[in-house]
């Protein structure tokens, strides 16, 4: 059995080293130069392939990602038509949930008001609300929305969400669907995207969401930079209808030298680390799928093309 392992953003040791772990006589073939014939290999391991890539392999019978986000995958018009899985994984969880944890409470704590009251060299006091009077809201309650939900209300924030379909998360008020977006933002002081890319999302973080948000909100995107209209943020930072934003994600990664982004004093910029999957906790799930997609059986994490995720 041959598995592609296709990712210029991933290096290829540990994972070979995790994955023969769960499964030794897996026949690892690394793109581009150690593939061989395309005939022999029977699941693809993948992060952003080159478009038309994957449709080179002909015995090919399930994709699987190395990420939790497919968009750039399913945007592939040569795609083959099969099972498609997207990354599930313990550690990927944890580590968004840390993420948005500790960007939240840096907007709570007015940490990055003190960031540009140092620089201008001033000394500003400031007390924040208790985490009980903050409420923050988060676009997407899925896998990784949901987790990050439950770590914010283990430290006492109020917490809301909203999705496509209803969500029940114990202690989460949850909105859902269209017609409820409006009442879910008009609380959300800080607020946190999550969502998957989508048709129907994509460019959802823009002007007339941002002012349905109280004044002053903060913007926490660690999703897709597709979501975000980033001159429409710029301007809800110039008009205060947005206070400050963490974004992890943008458009172009990395954005240009000539973007705004840069050396804005209300933004600050990660280079999409929000969240990460070890390969010692994920090979076995992979494993799995691998075996699965072998023996004819459902992926587990499928993914449903028609929503997108």
């Amino acid at each position: 059995m041959a598995l592609l392992f296709l990712s210029e953003a991933d290096p290829v040791e540990p994972w070979r080293a995790a994955l023969l772990a769960e499964m030794p006589d897996l026949d690892i073939r690394v793109w581009p130069d150690q593939v061989g014939d395309p005939g022999d290999i029977d699941v693809a391991f993948v992060w952003k392939p080159p478009p038309g890539e994957l449709a080179r392999y002909p015995n090919l019978r399930a994709i699987l990602s190395l990420g939790a986000g497919i968009d750039a995958l399913i945007q592939d018009d040569t795609l083959p038509d099969l099972p498609l899985a997207r990354m599930v994984d313990p550690s990927m969880t944890s580590t968004m949930a840390d993420y948005i944890l500790l960007s939240v409470l840096r907007h709570h704590r007015h940490f990055d008001l003190f960031e540009r009251e140092q620089r201008a060299g001033r000394w500003t006091f400031v007390l924040p609300k208790r985490p009980e009077e903050r409420t923050v809201g988060i676009l997407g309650l899925g896998e990784l929305g949901a987790a990050a939900a439950t770590r914010l209300l283990d430290h006492g924030f109020n917490v809301r969400g909203w999705s496509r379909s209803k969500k029940t998360i114990k202690g989460v008020q949850s909105f859902h669907g269209q017609g409820q977006l409006d009442n879910f933002l008009e609380a959300a002081e800080i607020l946190v995207c999550l969502l998957p890319l989508t048709a129907d999302t994509e460019g959802i973080l823009n002007a007339a969401l941002f002012a349905a948000l109280p004044k002053g909100a903060c913007l926490i995107n660690a999703a897709r930079g597709g979501h975000l209209k980033e001159i429409d943020l710029l301007d809800a930072l110039e008009n205060g209808q947005l206070s400050a934003a963490t974004l992890d994600v943008f458009e172009t990664e990395p954005p240009p030298a000539t973007s705004p982004l840069w050396l804005h004093e209300r933004v600050l910029m990660t280079p999409h680390v929000a969240s990460y999957c070890s390969p010692q906790t994920a090979a076995k799930g992979v494993v799995e799928n691998i075996k699965r997609a072998l023996s004819g059986k459902p992926l587990r994490n499928l993914v449903d093309r028609n929503r997108g995720y």
